[in-house]
């Protein structure tokens, strides 16, 4: 029986597209109890109230936050950094000393022995770290972001959080299994299996999960399994508290990377593994719902640690472009090389402003932000890939050298080309750009979506979809006028000085958004959600305006509160300015593009035509 059971699970699941869909709209929150700035941008109104005054931290919190803080530093000056990149290995004594500070237990509730700091104090303390030693960002970041205690605090029972909290308070390791070999972001298709007890007192549960980071050091893990159907419907998935010493847990591959070197990541096998009932969290069958729920504040981490690689980045370029002189001149003054570092810059401080005001969003608990988090974990991650690649270009040669190398010959080990290798991963973990874009694009024509009915369902009745038809047309009747006009073409927005006109090309460019996805609804009906370059070209402008809304109300924020900030307008109208060019590309592209042409020539290239461009190399 227990051979059956393993076959089973490596069975490959067949899914229709139909079946995945259903899988993953299922798992969607479909309510919106709490407002979202972007959700609003999206349906062309600028809400700046949602966003300006700036969320303020809790002050207690602040001071607890300063102590840890000091804590950190010191012991990030102790940890050697090279070390661990040459080794790929984070010591036990580095961990050790983690537990101590308590760096395992940063959001954990006091009453359960953690820190209880805040999103923002939590996102400046990865950011920090990951300036030093990535890995052990990634794995702080792995056990609380998505690991166990999170959908813990979120969903567990008390008896849970009273078993499991003060363990990973004091440095118990914790991680998130849900990949597995054939399954990345198309759940539907999992194949790890759990299955009830006789007695139904435990599960038996067997599978494969691949890419588990902290997995092959884990004290206890979250796991996804699909447990058998109730009342017809689909096996549901399920997640479980696994604990790593249950017999039947085994790592059987460590995995290897490009960049963060030391991660602990690997294949996890799970062979019959008993796994009591009470260790289900949530419910059956909200397994898939909850590792959504959790990633809306998980991913948070993402955009902080990009942003602090930006800080990397300025520091660089600046000492280095001001030190190296060509022609008779520091680099940094010819004007090619100057027009990078104000780029640098200025998307430095836009992903700052980005992260700083989702984690204060998420703080202050009086928004939705799963769009929010979407868009700062898209947006940062390709920011901070652009400021890296051009931070090693003017670095030129020094930039791709190692940093122990440069060290060996005498020359100060700027890690840059540690930084790329480091950064690559942050497009495509915890949600890929191109999943990040699907999800943003899914939620806003969702407004509109529904009140569609049945009119987008291929096989629904004449009368149902005709019905569809006339209430999403009385919807846009209602909506699409109030597009027309707005504060943007009057002299609006004083309170933001010089940022003035760049706030009011927001709220413009928010109705225009608006109109636009309107416009490519009509145009293409139910078939847009196949356009998918047309949506993202859409969520793109959406994402450009966030973050041109965070950068203003941050510049005038920083300028209000503190003296040490000088030239945070002009940082900001230097991001604003490259950020309506790009907005301006992006709306120019929506309709006249080439994607139906380059969409034939992808699958011509699929088909084989093209293999006499496969000519003259060596491969296996």
């Amino acid at each position: 029986m227990a051979q059956d059971a393993v076959k089973q699970a490596s069975a490959p699941q067949k899914v229709s597209e139909q079946e995945a869909r259903q899988v993953a709209e299922a798992a969607r929150e479909t309510e919106w109890t709490k407002p979202s700035f972007v959700r609003e941008l999206f349906l062309g109104r600028l809400n700046l109230d949602l966003i300006d005054p700036w969320p303020k931290p809790d002050p207690e919190e602040q001071q607890r936050a300063a102590v840890f803080m000091d804590n950190l530093r010191r012991f990030l000056d102790s940890v050697d950094a090279e070390a661990i990149e040459r080794d790929a290995k984070v010591p036990e004594s580095v961990i050790q000393q983690l537990r101590e500070i308590g760096a395992f237990g940063i959001k954990i509730p006091r009453e359960y022995g953690g820190l209880e700091l805040s999103q923002t104090s939590y996102n400046r303390a990865l950011g920090l770290i990951s300036t030093r030693v990535p890995a052990v960002g990634v794995l702080l970041s792995a056990h609380q972001s998505i690991g166990v205690p999170q959908p813990l605090k979120m969903f567990g029972t008390p008896e849970q959080k009273k078993k499991y909290l003060p363990l990973f308070a004091k440095g118990a390791i914790s991680a998130f299994a849900l990949t597995e070999p054939d399954v990345g972001s198309d759940p539907a298709r999992m194949e790890a299996t759990a299955e009830p007890t006789e007695d139904g007192t435990a599960y038996i549960l067997n599978g494969e999960k691949l890419w588990c980071t902290n997995g092959p050091i884990a004290d206890v893990m979250v796991v996804m399994a699909r447990t058998p159907a109730k009342d017809g419907k689909r096996r549901g998935i399920t997640a479980f508290i696994v604990e790593s010493t249950s017999e039947g847990v085994e790592t059987v591959h460590h995995c290897e990377f490009m960049g963060l070197r030391g991660i602990e990541n690997g294949v996890i096998r799970f062979t019959n593994v008993r796994v009591p009932r009470e260790n289900v969290i949530w419910g059956e069958g909200k397994g898939l719902k909850l590792a959504l729920t959790t990633l809306n504040t998980g991913r948070l981490t993402i955009p902080a640690t990009c942003a602090a690689a930006g800080r990397l980045c300025i520091k660089a370029v600046r000492e280095f472009a001001a030190e190296r002189v060509q022609w008779g001149a520091p680099v940094g003054k010819h004007d090619a090389v100057a027009q990078k570092i104000a780029d640098i810059a200025a998307y430095t401080f836009a992903m700052e402003a980005i992260s700083e005001l989702s984690a204060g969003l998420a703080d202050a608990g009086t928004s939705d932000i799963r769009l929010e988090a979407a868009i700062a974990k898209l947006y940062n991650s390709e920011a901070a890939w652009r400021v890296a690649d051009e931070t090693m270009q003017i670095r030129g040669g020094r930039g791709y050298e190692k940093a122990s190398s440069l060290k060996a010959r005498g020359e100060e080990p700027v890690p840059v080309e540690q930084i790329m290798r480091d950064l690559r991963i942050n497009m495509i973990f915890e949600g890929s750009s191109e999943i990040m874009r699907l999800f943003i694009a899914r939620e806003a024509v969702d407004p509109h979506l529904s009140k569609a009915g049945a009119m987008l369902e291929p096989k629904a009745p004449a009368g149902a979809k005709l019905k569809g038809l006339t209430n999403l047309g009385v919807h846009m009747a209602g909506w699409f006028p109030r597009l027309l006009a707005g504060k943007g073409q009057l002299p609006s927005y004083a309170q933001y000085g010089s940022l003035a006109p760049h706030m009011r090309f927001v709220e413009r460019a928010s109705r225009k958004l608006g109109r636009t996805l309107f416009y490519a609804m009509t145009r293409f009906g139910p078939k847009l959600e196949k356009r998918q370059s047309v949506l993202f070209r859409l969520v793109d402008v959406g994402a450009e305006l966030f973050a041109m809304a965070a950068v203003i109300v941050y510049a005038r924020t920083l300028q209000q509160t503190d003296p040490t900030v000088k030239d945070a307008e002009q940082l900001a109208d230097t991001f604003c300015r490259s950020a309506r060019r790009r907005i301006r590309q992006h709306f120019a592209s929506v309709f006249d593009n080439d994607d139906l042409s380059d969409y034939r020539t992808a699958q011509s290239a699929l088909a084989g035509q093209y293999m006499w461009l496969e000519r003259n190399i060596m491969a296996d």
